[in-house]
This record gives C-alpha cells, sequence and structure tokens, in this order.
C-alpha cells in the first residue's frame, strides 16, 4: 500500500510519524520548498512538533501535489478545511480516479457549507466507497510523545478500512474501526465548536463544575443533531450483538471517536479550539486570537458552517448557536453565556 500525505501541519506531522514508524514508505506534498528542503537535510519538520525525527529514506517529499496524488494509491488530506479548496481546484478532474481517499480533516469546507466526501464527489467524482476518515481522540504532540492514543479509522468497504488502519498499529496507538463516515465527521466538526464554547467558559472564569454541565449538555446537542441527521450509535449504553467478536463492543456514541473526541478536545491544553475560545473569554477580538494563535482553529469557521447547515435539519442546538453568535454577530462573551446557563440541564 503506498500512502501519500498531502499537508504539513501537526496533525500531517503527526501521521506521517505513525507511517514512518511502520517503516511504511510515503509519498509527502508539502507547500512550501524551504520546509521541504529542511525535511529532507535536517530530517524534522520546523515549524510542527519538530522533536520528531524522520528517517528520510522512508519518504519522497515534493511540493507539486499532482505528483504525490499520481505516484500514490491511498491519499491522506491533512490540509486544514479552510486550505483544501484552494489546494486542490487547478488539479485534474479525474486525478483522484483509482486512488482511496483518507481524510484526516477535522473540519467542513467554509467556501461551501460541505464535507470533504461531498466535495470530492462533487468536483472529482469520488465515490463514497473510495473515501475513508482517521478520527481521534488523538492530539500530535501525544503522538510525538508517543503516549497511548486511539484513532478511529470509518468506510463503507470494511476490508479495505482494516487494511488502512493495520499500517498505524503501533504500541502507542490502537485502532478501532467503523462505517459511520458521515457521523464520525459531523461529530470532529461539533466537537471543535463546543471546545471553542468550553475555551470561553474558561476565560470568563467559570469553575470546573459550570464546565462539566456545559460539556454534558454539549454531547447531548451533539446526539440529538446526528439524531436529526440520521446517524446511528446515539444510545449510550445500548451495543448491537457483533458475532467476530466475544470482548470487543459495536462503537456507540459514547465511544472514543464520538463523546471521547469530544472531551478531550473541550478539556486538554493541547486542543488549539480550546485555546482560542480562551481568548475569547479573556476579551481578545477574534482578529487578535487568530494572531495570537498562529493555527487554525477549526471550530471557528465550523460554527458559522454548522449554523447555516442546521437551518435545513433543524436540531435544538442552543449553544452551538451562541457560540457562532459570540464569534460571528459580536454577541459579547459574557452575554452569550449567561444565555447559555438558562439552557443547561
Amino acid at each position: 500500500m503506498q500512502f501519500g500525505i498531502i499537508g504539513s501541519g501537526s496533525w500531517a506531522t503527526a501521521l506521517a510519524k505513525i507511517l514512518t514508524d511502520n517503516k511504511v514508505h510515503i509519498n509527502w506534498w508539502i507547500r512550501n520548498e524551504a520546509i521541504r528542503k529542511h525535511l529532507q537535510t535536517r530530517h524534522h519538520n520546523p515549524n510542527y512538533i519538530s522533536s520528531v525525527y524522520f528517517d528520510n529514506t522512508l519518504f519522497n517529499v515534493s511540493c507539486d501535489v499532482s505528483k504525490i496524488i499520481n505516484d500514490s494509491e491511498f491519499i491522506i488530506i491533512g490540509v486544514p478545511s479552510a486550505y483544501i479548496v484552494d489546494t486542490l481546484k487547478n488539479l485534474p478532474k479525474n486525478i483522484f480516479e483509482g486512488k482511496k481517499i483518507i481524510s484526516a480533516v477535522k473540519g467542513i469546507l467554509p467556501e461551501e457549507n460541505l464535507l470533504l466526501n461531498d466535495y470530492l464527489n462533487n468536483n472529482f467524482q469520488v465515490n463514497i466507497n473510495d473515501y475513508f476518515t482517521i478520527m481521534g481522540p488523538c492530539h500530535a504532540e501525544e503522538v510525538a510523545a508517543e503516549k497511548l492514543s486511539y484513532l478511529t479509522f470509518s468506510g463503507i468497504n470494511e476490508t479495505i478500512t482494516k487494511q488502512i488502519a493495520a499500517n498505524f498499529k503501533t504500541d502507542y496507538l490502537n485502532t478501532v474501526i467503523n462505517n459511520d463516515v458521515y457521523g464520525v465527521q459531523y461529530a470532529a466538526i461539533l466537537k471543535n465548536i463546543y471546545a471553542l464554547g468550553a475555551g470561553i467558559a474558561h476565560g470568563l472564569e467559570y469553575g470546573d463544575n459550570f464546565l462539566s454541565v456545559f460539556i454534558a449538555n454539549c454531547a447531548d446537542e451533539m446526539a440529538g443533531f446526528l439524531h436529526k441527521v440520521g446517524i446511528k450509535h446515539i444510545e449510550v449504553g445500548v451495543h448491537e450483538n457483533d458475532e467476530n467478536s466475544s470482548s470487543k463492543k459495536i462503537a456507540n456514541y459514547a465511544a472514543s471517536v464520538y463523546l471521547g473526541d469530544l472531551l478531550v478536545t473541550c478539556y486538554s491544553l493541547f486542543s488549539r479550539n480550546r485555546t482560542f475560545g480562551n481568548m475569547i473569554g479573556k476579551g481578545y477580538s477574534v482578529n487578535a486570537a487568530k494572531l495570537e494563535l498562529n493555527m487554525v482553529a477549526e471550530g471557528y469557521n465550523a460554527c458559522k458552517c454548522m449554523y447555516i447547515i442546521n437551518k435545513e435539519v433543524n436540531a435544538e442546538m442552543p449553544i452551538a448557536e451562541m457560540i457562532y453568535k459570540i464569534l460571528w454577530t459580536n454577541v459579547k462573551a459574557k452575554n452569550g453565556f449567561k444565555l447559555i446557563e438558562d439552557s443547561l440541564v
């Protein structure tokens, strides 16, 4: 299996580490020529998780995205959602023919309010059967430190999903598979929005007691949205029978890729969305927080996209809606959270 990685941020770099730790050769697209040269000669990414040392006999690096795609069978897209259209827009419409696409994107494309698979289908005729996802909970920094983490791989084709996941199994990383391609993507988008809210609450000096109630209500709100769009796996404590295993449960909404990722993104100091929200709660403007963070907080664009999407879905989402209003319509964070307080149970 020949893997190609599109992206050179922290998450793409972490995935490159996992694969090369397993002696899997990769083709790696690096947008910036200086970073490409640094990786080739100094064996680490100078900008993201720079402590990771790469064996450069295990990768080909290029600034030509077409070459990386053409030379690879499995294409991992690890570019932040806001930059995907710009990265892919000039490619031939048939470039992904015969390829398997693996999304490592934890956001929604803001230009079109689309999940990556829907964008690829509309613009490159990528079939859902050739599309797979990698989702957490798994911070790049903990991958770099080789702290035990879990990744969930989703795909309609169970056999290929298992084959992909096998290449990522290491002593410090366990793999889980499911077939909930849409559900895991929406959960990843929503957890980033709620992590912004958790950060805002911290910046406003709410305590742990409030935060626990806030996150519990976010989990319920997320489950309600997933239910409205037809996603399964939302009944906590209820598991379907798995005839192939006597010990491992079939994942439900309480599993790592749904509730687990929500919890870690809301609580972890590694969470850029929580950090971004914390600055908003402390009084930073959105533009000032963007400059200070110097990384993409996926939840910022996502909260506007989900606000628009939910006008059609019509799920009850007072928390996500208020986070959107705080970040996009100049509602004061303190005033917005006073209103959130009244909606919590």
